[in-house]
């Protein structure tokens, strides 16, 4: 898929929005929402969506909440380091196919790593739903805390 072209209203990102498809939310406001990744590259690989922009990449989100996504992104990732004890993180953010988007609608990975693991492009397993719940309720604690 190139990089330009018509919003898709039923990816998945936007039916999560919608509450049509679940997830394991650790923050939302009005126009940010961020949530455990279903399919993670690592333990606590958290996604940072813009609520009410219909971007399907950076090229077309406008400056307000381009800077609201990235402040949420920032704050989730200490939060993310707090929480796992983890040793590094990579924000990633993916524009096109060929640059490895999977998902046409804006969207940040945060990625704890730490030194042991290895750099993947795209996980491969689907995390346990428990697992995702319980790590998504203690980083809604620290957040709320």
């Amino acid at each position: 898929m190139s990089l330009y072209g018509d919003y898709d209203p039923q990816n998945i990102f936007a039916r999560i929005i919608r509450g049509e498809a679940p997830c394991h939310k650790v923050y939302e406001d009005d126009d940010v929402l961020a949530f455990l990744d279903a399919f993670p590259q690592s333990r606590g690989h958290t996604l940072v969506i813009p609520k009410r922009a219909t971007a399907r990449n950076l090229l077309e989100i406008d400056a307000d909440t381009l800077s609201k996504l990235i402040l949420v992104a920032q704050r989730l990732t200490g939060v993310l380091i707090d929480e796992l004890q983890a040793e590094g993180v990579q924000v990633a953010q993916f524009n096109g196919a060929p640059a490895g988007q999977t998902v046409y609608h804006l969207h940040f990975h945060l990625i704890p790593r730490w030194s042991a693991s290895s750099l993947g492009a795209h996980a491969q397993n689907r995390a346990e739903p428990a697992e995702l719940a319980a790590l998504a309720a203690r980083l809604v604690e620290r957040l709320q805390g």
